[in-house]
């Protein structure tokens, strides 16, 4: 008797009961056949069980994935997704973190290779660039063919060799590039001067945030000189978020937009952004991240609505390792982006086109 031919299932088929549902889901259909099944399990496994299968994956090529996993930092808290109210790193006064300038100084020739380490953040600017853009459009309503945000000032907060800076001084607005890392400051440099029309709308300074900010309020006008200030990827590499917000606040004009993208701090977040991605998948070096510097979506809007911001929204971003590219995603629970408004000084309007009709 002939064997019966087991008919093949495609990943979108496969029964029911074997297949995840709600947020699970993106992740597994994203990722086909085994690498699928992979990320599925990250996303389900406890950070105990993440650990045993880092072990497992790793030891065949002589990593040791307890090195991986005994830098698992423990959570002692009652709230496992939040950070304490009063900040847990809000006892520096400065937003400089000196292991992390130290670790961003060695990488600082190497953020215009985009088949290197800085690759993520190069295929970032295809969500980033247009979320600043259309947001800022919506506040400011001048109509610039070309330019579409001239006339604008913008604060470009821990920009690295300028990999956002320079896309938003294409646009037209005036953009100020800052990062206390100076190696980096020069790779900005460098780079924006092999394109003379830049000139007029891309500059670089080695500083903090908060130095710029103290000097602003030195100044005759007062420091809110900004029309927006652009944070991404950064928030979780500093050492004070109170002093960050806070500094942010007095750079902005009433009515400003701060621009934030970060990591939130899941279980999620700690399996793909730090073991899958700097572990195992080498998509940005090792060491990039402390998940103990992750913040969930909550917290951060809590942070910054005590310090003068109405968040206007905030939306889930994801990273497809196989592709290269990020999409736009229902799901904070790893990566996402948020934008939120100054409140006006004269009335404590929150909404921006409050601000947009006074300008």
């Amino acid at each position: 008797m002939a064997a019966k031919l087991r008919p093949k299932l495609s990943l979108n088929s496969q029964p029911k009961k074997n297949r995840p549902e709600g947020e699970a889901a993106q992740f597994y259909d994203m990722y086909p056949n085994k690498c699928g099944r992979f990320m599925f399990g990250l996303y389900n496994l406890r950070p105990t069980s993440v650990c045993g299968l880092v072990r497992g994956a790793t030891s065949r090529s002589g990593f040791s994935g307890t090195t991986v996993c005994q830098r698992r930092p423990r959570r002692t808290g009652r709230l496992d997704m939040e950070l304490r109210p009063s900040g847990v790193r809000s006892v520096s006064h400065t937003t400089v973190d000196p292991a992390e300038v130290r670790r961003f100084h060695s990488l600082a020739g190497k953020w215009w290779d985009e088949q290197g380490e800085f690759g993520a953040l190069h295929a970032m600017n295809d969500l980033r660039v247009p979320f600043v853009r259309d947001n800022l459009l919506n506040v400011h309503r001048a109509h610039h063919p070309g330019k579409p945000l001239a006339g604008l000032r913008i604060l470009d907060v821990g920009c690295g060799g300028g990999l956002l800076t320079e896309p938003l001084g294409r646009l037209g607005a005036s953009v100020l590039g800052v990062d206390p890392v100076e190696d980096s400051i020069a790779t900005a440099r460098l780079h924006s001067s092999h394109d003379p029309d830049l000139a007029d709308h891309v500059a670089y300074r080695a500083c903090t945030l908060e130095q710029l900010a103290a000097e602003g309020e030195q100044e005759e006008h007062g420091g809110a000189q900004f029309d927006a200030v652009v944070a991404s990827e950064v928030v979780e590499h500093l050492a004070d978020l109170e002093m960050f917000a806070l500094s942010c606040q007095n750079v902005l004009k009433p009515g400003g937009s701060l621009f934030i993208t970060t990591i939130n701090k899941t279980n999620l977040s700690y399996a793909l952004a730090i073991v899958a991605a700097e572990k195992l998948l080498r998509i940005v070096p090792n060491g990039t991240h402390d998940w103990e510097k992750f913040i969930s979506p909550v917290e951060l809007e809590r942070l910054l609505e005590s310090n003068g911001f109405s968040v206007q929204s905030v939306q889930g971003m994801l990273y497809n390792p196989l592709s290269g590219a990020w999409s736009w995603t229902n799901s904070t629970s790893i990566n996402y982006a948020l934008h939120a408004v100054k409140r006006s000084e004269e009335d404590g309007s929150s909404h921006p086109e409050d601000h947009a009709a006074h300008s």
